[in-house]
């Protein structure tokens, strides 16, 4: 049979000609369409959360805020608070000191608006100087019909000006029914977010459930430590720029503090973008000099934060490498903007907390598991009963100059 196969090179249509296709080929077409399905489905999914996104922005942010006072409620709760009421009293104490920086921010942006102003005008009468009787030699009247042209501009693009104040306008409407939305979520997360994973969990088939459970609540509380951390290096970026410019005397030192801080929650793009705010407008009141002194204070700021603070703070319960952040917030810039980015490195390491716990992880038992506890978001490499249990009894027994009979396997497996 054979023989007469490779005699004639046409076969019967009954025949199976699969033996025939390399080996090497048939792995590369059985890889190539489970890879394709693999992306078709990932790209559904990020579709239909973009296409969701008025409820999975605010559910996200809702997360994170519960991630970053659920160690409050917590505490109270252990000086026997009931839970809705620690629950009601942290976040009433959280919007009213919201509602207290808002007011103290917007107060400072507006009295300080007329010395940046000033300090504007300033800077735009030594260009101008600088264009008149500096090496450009322009004259008066070339000036002036760059104005009028900038003015002429303006003018023709009025509609479209318009146009992005409408947006803008609806825009504050969606934040603001985010806001609430948000706010509503928190409540229940805080108030019986427990119970809310424990009835989710229920879905998973019961011989996986324990896993999937353990892997679910290490990966919250790895969010708890990066939220914690995250706001502590916020404080600390923005104390420090801030006093930094109040030294060199830079307009609208509160804002600019705020906004610091505010970027400090996207790791490394997000204090590059805010630092080089404070930089442009140090330029535009103080000069160039000054602008390099603020510039220098915003480097110093930013070394301290990612070789001190962070590897203190985060430590092991929350190690991402640089390149995986910096793809992360690219990714989430990419696929739902700023809320992207600034959900894509809290996401990334849930995600790393959970897989390694259901890589790692053999006998997992929830009760075990302290969300709240930085230590919580490691997986137990070496438990009772697992592979490296075994290898570590086996290992003694040899040290002792015993001999024990291989564990029989089953004939399941």
């Amino acid at each position: 049979m054979s023989h007469a196969r490779r005699e004639d090179p046409f076969l019967p249509e009954h025949e199976d000609i699969t033996g025939l296709i390399p080996r090497g080929l048939r792995i590369s077409a059985a890889l190539a369409w489970r890879f394709i399905v693999v992306v078709a489905a990932l790209y559904a999914v990020v579709w239909v959360i973009g296409y969701l996104s008025v409820v999975v922005i605010p559910l996200s942010i809702a997360l994170l805020v519960s991630a970053l006072l659920a160690p409050a409620v917590q505490k109270l709760v252990a000086v026997r608070f009931p839970r809705g009421l620690a629950t009601a009293i942290v976040l009433v104490a959280g919007l009213a000191v919201l509602g207290g920086l808002l007011t103290f921010v917007i107060t400072q942006f507006s009295s300080g608006l007329p010395q940046l102003q000033q300090q504007v005008n300033a800077s735009l009468d030594q260009i101008k100087n600088w264009l008149l009787f500096g090496p450009p030699h322009l004259r008066q009247e070339q000036i002036q019909d760059f104005i009028n042209q900038a003015i002429g501009f303006i003018q023709n693009n009025q509609a479209s000006i318009t146009t992005t104040a409408l947006t803008t306008a609806s825009t504050v409407g969606e934040i603001l029914t985010g806001f609430l939305l948000t706010l509503f979520i928190t409540i229940f997360f805080l108030s019986g977010g427990d119970g809310i994973w424990t009835f989710l969990v229920r879905a998973v088939p019961r011989r996986v459930r324990n896993r999937v459970d353990v892997a679910g609540r290490r990966g919250f509380a790895s969010l708890v430590s990066y939220v914690r951390a995250t706001a502590a290096v916020a404080v600390v970026d923005a104390v420090g720029i801030g006093v930094g410019l109040w030294i060199m005397g830079v307009p609208l030192v509160i804002p600019l503090a705020t906004l610091v801080f505010i970027g400090a929650f996207i790791p490394i793009i997000g204090a590059v973008i805010t630092g080089g705010v404070a930089v442009l407008i140090a330029l535009v009141t103080n000069g160039f000099i000054g602008a390099v002194i603020v510039l220098a204070i915003v480097i110093g700021v930013m070394q301290l934060e990612s070789h001190i603070l962070q590897p203190l703070l985060l430590g092991r319960a929350v190690k991402l490498h640089p390149l995986a952040v910096v793809l992360a917030i690219t990714a989430g810039l990419v696929a739902g903007g700023i809320a992207g980015a600034l959900l894509a490195v809290p996401l990334l390491a849930v995600l790393n907390a959970g897989v390694r716990s259901l890589l790692h992880e053999t006998n997992p038992d929830p009760a075990q598991v302290d969300v709240l506890k930085d230590q919580a978001a490691q997986p137990n490499d070496a438990e009772p009963g697992g592979p490296k249990a075994e290898i570590a009894t086996v290992g003694e027994e040899e040290a002792d100059g015993s001999t024990a009979e291989p564990p029989k396997r089953s004939g399941k497996s």
